[in-house]
Order: C-alpha cells, then sequence, then structure tokens
C-alpha cells in the first residue's frame, strides 16, 4: 500500500494526489451511491434513499468496492478529471469541497481520527436507505429525501 503524507489534502491539489490519497479522501457515507433524480430543465437534483444494490444500508459502505464497476457498470469511478464535470456530489463529499477551495468539514475521519464521525454527524446513509432490489422503479420519487446537505 502506498503511503500516505501527512495532512495530504491541506498540501496538495486533487490531482497531485497518489492514488491512496485520493482513495483516502473518501469519507464513506454512501451519498454518491443514493439514486438521484435530475430535473432536464433546471438540472435540479433530487437524492432519493434508494441505495446502489451493492450498497449495505447498515454501515453505509460499498458491499464489493474493488468490483463495484463489473457489478454495477454505471457506478462512477471518481477522478480529478471526471470531478469537473458531475454537478451532483453533496456539498459535505470531500472532493467537491477540496475542488471548491474549501477545507474538509470538521467531522471527516482525517480530522477527527475516527471512521464513525460522519455518523454521528448524521452525514452518512447508515441506517437511512433502503436498497434498490427493495422498491419498485416506478416509485422511486416516493422516496425523495432532503437531509442530504
Amino acid at each position: 500500500m502506498e503511503p500516505i503524507r501527512p495532512q495530504f489534502w491541506k498540501n496538495y491539489a486533487l490531482a497531485e494526489m497518489t492514488h491512496a490519497e485520493w482513495e483516502a479522501l473518501c469519507d464513506g457515507c454512501g451519498l454518491c451511491c443514493l439514486i438521484k433524480l435530475e430535473d432536464e430543465e433546471t438540472l435540479e437534483v433530487a437524492y432519493t434513499k434508494v441505495a446502489c444494490k451493492l450498497l449495505d444500508c447498515a454501515t453505509g459502505h460499498c458491499s464489493d468496492y474493488a468490483s463495484r464497476v463489473q457489478s454495477v457498470p454505471d457506478c462512477i469511478q471518481l477522478t480529478p478529471e471526471k470531478l469537473q464535470q458531475i454537478h451532483w456530489l453533496p456539498p459535505s463529499c470531500a472532493y467537491r469541497r477540496l475542488n471548491e477551495g474549501k477545507s474538509l468539514p470538521s467531522w471527516h475521519y482525517l480530522n477527527t481520527g475516527s471512521r464513525s464521525s460522519v455518523i454521528k454527524a448524521r452525514k452518512s446513509v447508515a441506517g437511512r436507505c433502503v436498497s434498490e432490489t427493495a422498491v419498485n422503479e416506478d416509485e422511486i420519487e416516493d422516496y425523495i429525501v432532503r437531509w442530504v446537505r
């Protein structure tokens, strides 16, 4: 495993980070794994509490992260280049925040040293989502939530 430089998120641009550092930015909230609905006219994005079939809704973590793209072909492998085109990442997302010149949120595990801080801050989907396998596709709009901020 590649070494992670101390406070790399403060000292290096996203494009300068190693693969391990890039991956370490993810707080594991699972918000990017929720199904989102986009209004074609306004481009407004509404989050639902319906999660990708691979997301463990109890923990908020992907059950097959290493092979997720094989199981879910439309799963996005986030890169610094793709980050410039994706507008639906939640405001709390470390990638989005750093890209916008902001700091990591105080509850981010790189600041707190604890992976559970994202759950304590109520920024995680853990215990708050339902698998897409349990939802009728025609009823997804019934699952829109307002707690993604």
